[in-house]
């Protein structure tokens, strides 16, 4: 009964996100939210410029409609539903605060790191004070062995570390058509996996119902987008995958699991690193998706192969986790 829930999760959550986007759309539209494309990014990509932004709003409503929904049917509505739900809406809050910013009030950058990254730790601490009251073990296990150590009170700056590690990583990433929303399909698919055989079914129920909503978004993201996530879509995503990491005990997991997000931010840090030392840049441009562009890959060369290394990750992820 509960597997059948996971596919009508899915379900709901994709028709959702397909049915409110030709409605959704015209309407950012409207109100003349358009994405502004940075100077220093590739030439190509100043033709995307006024393309409407901040459809994130459109996943963050399906997949808490979904998930809400399914587990209310099945009963298995629960202190990790609502941990995963304010996560998801709280750092999706703080992206479409900075989206608005951007192109309402027509500051280029947003919201300040400073701001961002005080808002991402605030609910990060409200994250680790309710799993401290649940009783939530405090130790960490290794990925395909049966080794674990329990890190006690270091337990929160480590939740801090991945819910903002992982929600910058994912918004780093999101620089091309469709290439947040195919890899994010992947990497809950491979949570809502390990969620199931762990018989964790409510952070099972909504891992899918990200993946139905990520999937209905990219009928209309993919290349040429019609509509960009903005950070109020990749903020969100990556709160959510951190805190299912969180949820299922496998926050090492996160690392393979979520690993093009993990490149791409490595890509930054080293290409950031490398000038500040050397005054030589070591890619083209960073993240490391603009360098493939600017070495003359097409957009959708990059994004397809990037989705490839996601999935070859996500189906490491599970046999280290489940397989052995």
């Amino acid at each position: 009964m509960l597997e059948n829930g996971l596919f009508f999760a899915l379900l709901l959550s994709f028709l959702l996100t397909v049915f409110l986007s030709p409605v959704f759309i015209p309407f950012l539209r409207r109100l003349k939210f358009g994405q502004s494309i940075r100077d220093e990014g590739p030439e190509s990509h100043r033709k995307k410029t006024g393309t409407p932004t901040m459809g994130g709003l459109m996943i963050i409503f399906s997949l808490a409609i979904g998930s809400v929904i399914i587990a209310g049917q099945f009963h298995t509505i629960n202190v990790e539903l609502w941990l995963l739900l304010l996560v998801t809406l709280g750092f999706g809050l703080l992206g479409f605060l900075d989206d608005y910013i951007k192109v309402a009030k027509k500051r280029n950058l947003g919201l300040t790191s400073k701001q961002k990254f005080l808002g991402q730790v605030a609910i990060s601490a409200v994250v680790y004070f309710v799993l401290v009251q649940t009783g939530l073990s405090t130790e960490i296990a290794v990925p395909g062995t049966a080794w674990s150590v329990d890190i006690g009170w270091l337990y929160l700056p480590l939740i801090i570390v991945m819910l903002v590690g992982a929600s910058n990583a994912v918004n780093l990433t999101d620089g091309l058509d469709g290439l947040v929303a195919g890899t994010a399909a992947v990497a809950f698919t491979a949570f809502t996996i390990v969620a199931a055989v762990f018989e964790l079914w409510t952070v099972s129920v909504f891992s899918i119902a990200v993946v139905g909503a990520v999937l209905g978004f990219l009928v209309f993201n993919a290349h040429p987008a019609k509509v960009f996530m903005g950070d109020t879509g990749s903020l969100a995503l990556g709160g959510a995958l951190a805190m299912i990491a969180i949820l299922t005990k496998t926050e090492l997991l996160l690392v393979v699991v979520g690993g093009v997000f993990v490149i791409e931010t490595l890509s930054v840090m080293l290409q950031v690193g490398s000038y500040k030392l050397r005054k030589k840049r070591i890619f083209k441009m960073s993240p490391l998706h603009h360098h493939f562009e600017l070495s003359g890959w097409s957009e959708w060369r990059v994004v397809l192969t990037f989705w490839a290394v996601g999935g070859i990750l996500a189906a490491a992820g599970i046999w280290l986790e489940v397989g052995l």
